[in-house]
């Protein structure tokens, strides 16, 4: 869409002169000094001419129902002129001050560890997640943010192919405490407009401009300059105030947020099916009444850990099957990870067993911490489901067909694809439930 008109600086700049808005038929350009004016005349092309520093700058406009430059949207072309005098100013004045405010931060210096630094691994399930743990940090606490991957639990891995499986059956005897991680997520960063003076929160600068002055994280609400965010350790610790639902939120902000391992529907919906499900005909396959699962969605995102999901509530196990089916649907990130799943697919595609059980341990190693940690949970619950197969009719393939695109979705949403890979999921979530005791 073509703006209305166009804008032209003159007279240079200062961001404490008023400046005049005139029709083009009365201005004459540089007609009163000191003054800086805009003109408004009509469109001739989404250009914005700057007289400013004695150089004229171009600049493109783009107008889609607010103009807009970059992320910061404006109500009216003078809002955006005012705005960019600010930019202007302080960026051209202040250019080698602006390099170099993230050299030092105050962040750093009151406790954080840099997400490259060095350090001890910490145990402990998740990070600590009441309300305003990172200010806390802030007040001299130090943490190490370091996360434990799993792929720090291969250090006894053995290089010859003939001792691959047997390292894989030796880390099979880790004790489940073992793979608690203090798991690292990095910030939610979005555009922000602060109303009245701020100072950033990494390097005590001014946040300049009159709006989307920087970037505050939507999980822990740090406020940031944007090229700040840029170099923020990943250490958001997840304030519950900023988390406001359990379904389609991110996993590692719900653990962390929750300041559990594993996500609460995960852990409640588990522990209630192995009451009261095991020997359920069609567990997972049948479907539970869509409005009974909504209901129990909307418990979760209501009442959290203290969501009623006993046979009180919901008698059909069915219900609590298709709600805990549901929660694995909606995660924005998916189980198994975008990044992670060409991986498992690539894995799932070698003719020899043993290869391909290698392959799959090894991206395994890719998931987060968090993802890792509800994988290994669901993958032992789903091989406790096949010990009662013969009731339930609830094979390892028959659990696969139900959980691989539940579990794994391609980082491209091409259909095409998609159906070429269905078989490949099955294979990988398959795979994971008869060898778990030997991958996680």
């Amino acid at each position: 869409m073509r703006v209305q008109h166009k804008v032209v600086f003159t007279n240079g700049f200062s961001p404490h002169q008023p400046h005049q808005i005139v029709p083009c038929s009365v201005l004459v350009r540089g007609q009163v000094k000191g003054v800086p004016r805009i003109l408004l005349c009509p469109a001739v092309a989404e250009v914005l001419p700057c007289l400013f520093g004695n150089q004229t700058r171009n600049f493109r406009l783009f107008y889609d129902g607010k103009h807009f430059v970059g992320e910061k949207r404006f109500e009216s072309i003078h809002d955006l002129v005012t705005d960019g005098f600010i930019t202007l100013y302080v960026e051209t004045k202040a250019a080698e001050y602006i390099a170099r405010m993230t050299i030092n931060p105050i962040y750093e210096h009151v406790g954080y560890t840099t997400a490259g630094s060095a350090g001890p691994a910490g145990g402990g399930g998740g990070g600590g997640g009441g309300s305003g743990n990172w200010r806390a940090a802030r007040s001299g606490a130090a943490r190490d943010v370091r996360a434990v991957t799993p792929s720090a639990l291969a250090d006894n891995d053995l290089s010859s192919p003939g001792d691959k499986l047997s390292a894989l059956v030796r880390r099979a005897t880790l004790k489940d405490g073992e793979h608690t991680a203090k798991y690292e997520k990095a910030h939610n960063f979005k555009v922000h407009t602060f109303r009245g003076p701020h100072w950033c929160e990494y390097c005590a600068n001014f946040m300049w401009g009159l709006i989307a002055q920087g970037v505050k994280c939507a999980d822990c609400g740090l406020n940031v300059h944007k090229q700040c965010s840029k170099v923020v350790p990943h250490d958001c610790e997840p304030d519950l105030k900023h988390v406001k639902k359990v379904y389609s939120c991110d996993l590692t902000t719900l653990v962390k947020a929750h300041n559990r391992k594993r996500p609460m529907v995960v852990d409640m919906c588990i522990k209630e099916i192995e009451m009261r499900g095991l020997r359920s005909e069609g567990l997972y396959r049948v479907s539970g009444f869509s409005e009974h699962i909504e209901d129990v969605k909307m418990a979760f995102d209501r009442d959290g850990e203290k969501a009623d999901i006993s046979a009180n509530s919901y008698d059909d196990i069915n219900i609590i099957t298709g709600a805990l089916k549901l929660y694995f649907r909606d995660l924005p990130i998916p189980l198994i990870t975008y990044d992670a799943y060409p991986k498992f697919i690539e894995a799932s595609k070698l003719m020899d067993a043993d290869e391909r059980l290698e392959g799959i341990h090894e991206a395994l190693r890719l998931l987060p911490p968090a993802h890792y940690e509800s994988l290994r949970y669901l993958m032992a619950h789903l091989k406790r489901v096949t010990l009662y197969s013969k009731e339930n009719l609830m094979s390892a393939e028959n659990l696969a067909i139900v959980f691989g695109p539940t579990l794994m979705r391609p980082p491209e949403q091409d259909v095409l694809a998609t159906l070429n890979d269905i078989r490949y999921q099955r294979l990988v979530i398959e795979t994971l439930i008869n060898n778990e005791e030997i991958l996680f």
